[in-house]
Parts: structure tokens; sequence; C-alpha cells
């Protein structure tokens, strides 16, 4: 529930769109594995509990209106951490699409967590250090992309932001690709897409014949992945992880992906020459 870091002219919707996980693209993965389409209002702070009891081990943790907060008066991190309650606001795209995330990557929101009362504690709260200033980009842009050895040319392109050869014209390679949201400000903003929608790219590299599991096996898999990491300074502050991504431009992710869309250099900007 961490201030919005989203563009300043978004919106969310008012009221809860269940079409959003009814058709394929962007949220396809969440509607996998949470009947989205089947709601009728947003999830109940109670509702998601229940969903992160199923599949998770913070079987002690829950999820509670954010007046709880407003009342305690501890500070937002620093609550999660001594009560094992995350707050939400009702009827909120941002705090909705959070909550999700902790149930899809319980092991890296808790480490999150730590590492940020571990700044906290070491520098205080009143502004953001490197470090956690890297972890709430992770946290609400962040993009999770798995690469083997032979796919290492699909990730040199990307952070070169040679746009059109990743996306288009290697959009084949892409169906043995699995990229999983992890912010959850990309979510929220993906329920009125707009062209500059971007997210930070972040690499997780896999031996060659390691094979993702699907549903909420492989995101357990990359969880554990990522948690380990985290607890890597050098790698978190590595300026090659959570560079740009735009989201619209991931193959199947939105609907008007031909050459000319990737071609609008407004949004897929080439990399800055220095």
């Amino acid at each position: 529930m961490q201030k919005n870091n989203v563009n300043s002219r978004f919106t969310a919707p008012l009221e809860w769109q269940p079409e959003l996980f009814a058709e394929p693209g962007l949220f396809s993965a969440l509607a996998d594995i949470f009947p989205l389409a089947e709601q009728t209002d947003f999830p109940s702070p109670e509702l998601l509990t229940l969903w992160l009891h199923r599949y998770t081990a913070l079987k002690n943790w829950s999820f509670v209106d954010s007046t709880v907060l407003d009342q305690d008066g501890r500070y937002y991190e620093d609550f999660i951490y001594q009560s094992q309650q995350i707050p939400m606001r009702a009827n909120n795209w941002h705090d909705f699409f959070g909550a999700l995330i902790w149930c899809l990557f319980p092991q890296s929101k808790k480490l999150m967590n730590q590492l940020h009362m571990a700044q906290i504690q070491q520098f205080g709260n009143k502004e953001r250090s490197k470090v956690r200033h890297k972890l709430t980009l992770l946290d609400e842009c962040g993009v999770l992309l798995c690469i083997k050895p032979s796919q290492r040319y699909l990730l040199d392109l990307l952070r070169d932001q040679q746009w059109i050869q990743a996306f288009y014209q290697h959009k084949a390679q892409w169906k043995t690709l699995t990229p999983l949201m992890f912010g959850h400000a990309n979510y929220e903003m993906a329920t009125k897409p707009f062209i500059g929608l971007t997210g930070k790219l972040w690499c997780i590299e896999l031996p060659e014949h390691t094979a993702l599991p699907e549903g909420i096996k492989g995101y357990n898999f990359v969880d554990e992945l990522l948690a380990k990491q985290l607890v890597c300074t050098e790698l978190l502050l590595d300026n090659q992880q959570l560079s740009p991504l735009p989201l619209l431009g991931v193959p199947g992710w939105y609907k008007e992906q031909g050459l000319a869309f990737y071609a609008d250099t407004s949004y897929f900007r080439p990399k800055r020459q220095t």
C-alpha cells in the first residue's frame, strides 16, 4: 500500500471490472490462478487472506483494512513486520494487486519487508536509501524474466532497447519465455492501458534445461529464486537490473503489436547514447 509510483495523469477505474480477467492478455496469468472473472466486486481482505493461506506458508499472516493501520500509527513497513498484517484500502486496485503479489511471491515479499526494516534501522525512514529505492522500484514496477544461456541474446536486446528485434523479429521466441509481473503498480495502470506504460525488467538466470512449472508451482519456483537474489546487495544495486521495459510491447500482453506499433519511438525509445 506504499505511495503509488504511477503516472500522475493516471486514474484507475472506480468500479470492479471482471471483464479484465476474462480476456487473453496481461491479466491472464492472474485469472489462471484466482477466480477473478467470477467476482462481482473487489475481493475482501478476508477472501484474499483465504487465498494467501491456500497458496503460501504464511498461515499466520492476514490482510486487513487500512483503517487498522491508520488507528495504529506505526510506519507501514514496521506495522507489517511486527503484526504480520498487511493493510489494504477498500475497493482499491493498487492494494488489491499488491495483495495478489503477496499470494504469488510470499518469500520475496516477506524478505523485502525485512530488508526495508533493516535499512530503516540503519538509516532511518525520512529518506529511502539506495537499497530501499531499488526494492520499491521492483515492488511497484518489476517484471521478472527467467533467461537461459541460449536466450541471453534476447536479454541483451532488451537491455540495449532494441525493441523491434526483441519483441517483433523474435516474437516466436517469447513462447518459450514466461515473463511474470511482480510490480503491482504495473497491474493497476494496465487496467486502463496507455502508450507509455513501462515497467522495470529483472532478470533471473536459469540453467539451460530447466523447465519452469506451470501455474502456482511456477510462481513458487521463481519466488524462491528471486528471494535468493534479493539478499545480494550487489545484484540489487546492479544498474543492469531494473532496466525499462515497455509493457504493451511484451508479446501477448496487448492487442496491437504490428511492426508500426513497435516503430513508435515515442514509446519504444532507443537507448540514449553516452
